[in-house]
């Protein structure tokens, strides 16, 4: 093995029911080396990431860390190798009614003989100044189930900085944190890296590869297509290696007649998160609202549908009063929303797709009751084939699926329900570049269909690649409206981070 290689994955391959997942991959991380590894979905580099996490056993291949060769067969033999993942999906890896202190030395409490002997003075002490490294200030004696997700997720990097990590796994991590909590990241990130410690870093952000990376790996189909030094390739060779075709056109923006307004929501408020909000959306239309974190993005979606109560304010949709007392009133007044935290309100991970894209329409797929199971498997066949849902049959547990299919099935499931107006909150969080354009490409579909598009995001760059009009939100409140063709990126963060403007 090469001087300074620190892990080094050979001839990994994995099958699944007789389908090859992995063919003959080779990964390695240096000491002291930030990895980029990325791919589109089904690429395979979520697969290749369990196996050496020991979420999964490779069917062939080594892996050896520091010349060491490891057998994996659970994620507590990765951990007592020094193998540690930070997810994207903070909620999975913290326990909510623990403590903030609790969290991040759970590993070491779990091993504690007797939970009773631990000296919780010093162990409180000890999460105060790890968390004050980090420049996080949260109570340590906080529940973890009160924390904003950023704080989760950085509870979660203190819980592996703790340990006496080798290689750390990030997959997603800036997903939920503000562009402050981003750099304070990479910001400790980088004492991570010049301690010595290997990172493995997956994003779907290409700026933030070129920004933090050392390395980039590209996988497509199971293999290794890619791998050079960051300082050696742009943005459209990744691109071609993760899609095999070069993405000439990243947003496709249909041209749509404009109609009536569809959705009128007028001076929406819910304490300081929304504060008096009036907007329209007309049949046809794109509207984007773009924010950073802690703008009131989610929680004006969630008011909207119903998921929170207001205040006060109202919302009309084709003219008629909106019943927003609960979620089911909101889907039968004409609006659905499609969440930013997909596995924890937007799918059933543990159901099949076909009983996630039925939810909604049960009463369509019964009579008298009875459930009709050809209507159902017609309805999930339809729409699996209609968004490309890359799935083994209607009967996979979504859960098992990438981001985006996941994500495509949190869209289906509305299809059919009648809907005139699409709230949809981070569409692309954790979402790979070749499932982003078939989102985008589904969003202008339903566009051409004369459906309303609320489009909450803090991708700017999707809000001026799609939409008709810009909201910028900005401390529970629209500050700022821009026609398509009038903003820029620098536009869009001067108002959404400081700048107030009162709209004509």
């Amino acid at each position: 093995m090469d001087k300074g290689i620190l892990l080094e994955m050979s001839g990994i391959g994995k099958s699944f029911s007789g389908v090859k997942a992995l063919h003959d991959a080779r990964f390695t991380v240096e000491a002291g080396e930030i990895h980029a590894l990325l791919g589109a979905n089904g690429a395979g580099k979520s697969t290749l990431m369990k196996i050496l996490s020991g979420a999964y056993e490779a069917d062939e291949g080594t892996i050896r860390i520091e010349g060491r060769e490891l057998i994996l067969r659970s994620p507590a033999d990765a951990k007592a190798a020094g193998i540690h993942c930070v997810y994207q999906e903070v909620d999975t890896s913290l326990v909510a009614h623990l403590s903030v202190a609790e969290n991040i030395f759970l590993d070491r409490m779990m091993t504690a003989k007797q939970r009773a002997w631990l000296k919780w003075r010093d162990l409180y002490a000890e999460a105060e100044k790890l968390l004050a490294d980090l420049g996080l200030n949260v109570p340590v004696r906080k529940k973890v189930a009160d924390l904003t997700l950023a704080e989760k997720q950085l509870v979660l990097i203190a819980r592996v900085m703790v340990e006496e990590a080798k290689i750390v796994i990030f997959d997603e991590p800036t997903a939920p944190l503000s562009l402050e909590e981003t750099d304070q990241l990479f910001r400790i990130m980088d004492k991570l890296k010049k301690a010595g410690i290997g990172l493995v870093f997956i994003s779907h952000r290409l700026h933030e590869v070129f920004q933090i990376c050392d390395r980039a790996t590209v996988m497509r189909d199971g293999r290794m297509i890619l791998t050079e030094p960051t300082s050696k390739i742009d943005t459209s060779d990744i691109i071609h290696a993760m899609l095999g075709r070069s993405l000439d056109d990243e947003y496709p923006k249909q041209e749509v007649p404009i109609g009536e307004v569809v959705l009128s929501a007028r001076d929406l408020t819910l304490g300081n998160r929304v504060r008096g909000v009036d907007l329209e959306v007309r049949r046809g239309e794109i509207v984007a609202v773009v924010g950073l974190v802690g703008a009131g993005k989610t929680e004006l979606s969630r008011l909207l549908f119903g998921a929170d109560e207001a205040e006060r304010g109202t919302v009309r949709i084709a003219g008629k009063q909106a019943d927003l007392r609960a979620p089911a009133g909101a889907v039968e007044s004409g609006i659905v929303l499609v969440p930013e935290e997909r596995r924890k309100e937007g799918i059933l991970v543990k159901e099949s797709v076909l009983h996630n894209l039925s939810l909604p329409i049960l009463g369509q797929l019964s009579k008298w009751g009875v459930l009709s199971g050809s209507k159902e498997k017609s309805n999930a066949i339809g729409v699996i084939g209609r968004l490309g849902i890359k799935t083994s049959s209607a009967g996979q547990l979504t859960g098992f699926l990438s981001g985006g299919n996941q994500q495509k099935v949190a869209i289906g499931k509305w299809l059919n329900t009648g809907a005139e107006v699409f709230v949809l909150d981070e569409p692309t969080k954790g979402v790979d570049i070749g499932a982003k354009r078939d989102i985008f490409t589904i969003i202008g579909e339903l566009a051409a269909q004369g459906k309303g598009i609320l489009y909450l995001t803090c991708e700017f760059a999707e809000a001026l690649g799609l939409a008709d009009r810009i909201l910028v939100m900005c401390d529970g409140r629209i500050v700022k409206q821009f026609l398509r063709g009038e903003a820029t990126q620098e536009n869009l963060l001067y108002y959404a981070s400081a700048g107030q403007e009162e709209l004509a």
